[in-house]
């Protein structure tokens, strides 16, 4: 008689504590405290507010000023990259004020060095385009399909360099040496230009692919009759390939990025952040720059001396016993160069054309 009572008493409590343990996860998820866990070293807040910048970018970009294909004018270009360089700066600013002038200054350091490695990025779009024969009204659809692409590619590369990062931090020295190695190529091979035709991918595709040679207005597939068959099947149309071929060329440069700008910083927010703001305007700085990319000539090799730097940095900052490099010097000798190597094209290649159209 005393045992039913007790097991009905310990069931309500069991019930009662179920329901708190209920109510309590029920507040967290609807009250701002799960916003302040940390991922990745930053509030979830950071990253939230941050994707839902980068989305809304990519929606006004889409769906307001392209809603119709046309073909980017020089002028709305360098408005365009007006727009997304300064917004890139307030994003360093509000990192500067927020988390500190250190994180503040690798962030700058990392934006000015990826929107150099842009530059070469841009040349080989450029080559693309033209072996494809791509419209300039056609550009921007896979420029922007490509830089969403890169906003994903980057996330899981940047997300695995900084869990391998973190577990063994021998790897900084890995990749040191190898931005070094890759500074010296690029001083030694600058003028090499790569070959679209003999893409080993391009090849790959079209062997194993149905891939049209024709474009089929703004499509990235057809549906075309086999020339074997007569079927109807579906086709790669030159802009997808096009993009796929962009999309493996800005992997190509993030393994020359995503190694430099974690030489900078660890911090994965930083090297996110400053990844994706200097990414976002390349549709933009491609337009601007497309045509007048051979004079930024010496720029080249000035990218070649910051990437030499940055690697060789870890290993002077272990030869005279400093956790690292003052943040400070690291921007300064980066802005100094790829400055520098601007000024330098802009006035040798003007001498250039000047003697051609002298002759």
């Amino acid at each position: 008689m005393v045992r039913a009572p007790l097991a009905g008493v310990a069931g309500t409590l069991a019930m009662s504590d179920l329901s708190d343990v209920v109510c309590r996860t029920k507040g967290l998820l609807m009250t701002p405290d799960i916003l302040l866990i940390l991922w990745l070293g930053k509030p979830v807040w950071m990253w939230l507010a941050f994707l839902a910048v980068v989305i809304a970018l990519l929606v006004f970009d889409l769906g307001v000023l392209n809603r119709d294909n046309h073909a980017i004018s020089l002028r709305e270009s360098l408005w365009m990259s007006l727009f997304y360089v300064s917004l890139g700066t307030l994003f360093g600013i509000w990192v500067w004020w927020a988390l500190g002038a250190d994180p503040g200054m690798n962030y700058f350091t990392g934006f000015a060095l990826e929107k150099a490695l842009a530059l070469d990025n841009i040349f080989v779009i450029a080559l693309i385009f033209s072996y494809f024969a791509i419209p300039p009204h056609l550009q921007h659809r896979v420029l922007f399909w490509g830089i969403l692409g890169v906003v994903i590619l980057r996330a899981v590369m940047i997300g695995v360099g900084a869990a391998i990062v973190t577990q063994f931090g021998w790897v900084l020295y890995i990749f040191a040496a190898f931005l070094i190695l890759t500074g010296i190529k690029m001083l030694v091979m600058s003028d090499q230009k790569p070959d679209v035709a003999n893409n080993p991918l391009l090849r790959f595709l079209r062997r194993h692919f149905h891939v049209t040679d024709k474009l089929q207005g703004a499509r990235f597939f057809a549906m075309l009759p086999d020339p074997k068959t007569g079927r109807m099947v579906r086709h790669m149309t030159p802009l997808f390939v096009a993009l796929i071929l962009i999309e493996i060329a800005d992997v190509i440069f993030a393994v020359d990025s995503v190694p430099a700008i974690f030489a900078i910083t660890t911090d994965p927010f930083i090297v996110y952040t400053s990844n994706i703001f200097a990414i976002l305007g390349l549709r933009a700085l491609y337009f601007a720059l497309a045509a007048m990319v051979e004079r930024f000539h010496y720029l080249k090799y000035a990218l070649a001396l910051v990437l030499v730097f940055i690697g060789s940095k870890i290993f002077v900052a272990d030869m005279f016993g400093l956790a690292k490099v003052p943040p400070v010097i690291s921007l300064a000798v980066t802005f100094g160069l790829l400055i520098g190597g601007v000024l330098l094209s802009l006035v040798m290649t003007r001498r250039t054309a000047r003697a051609e159209a002298a002759q």
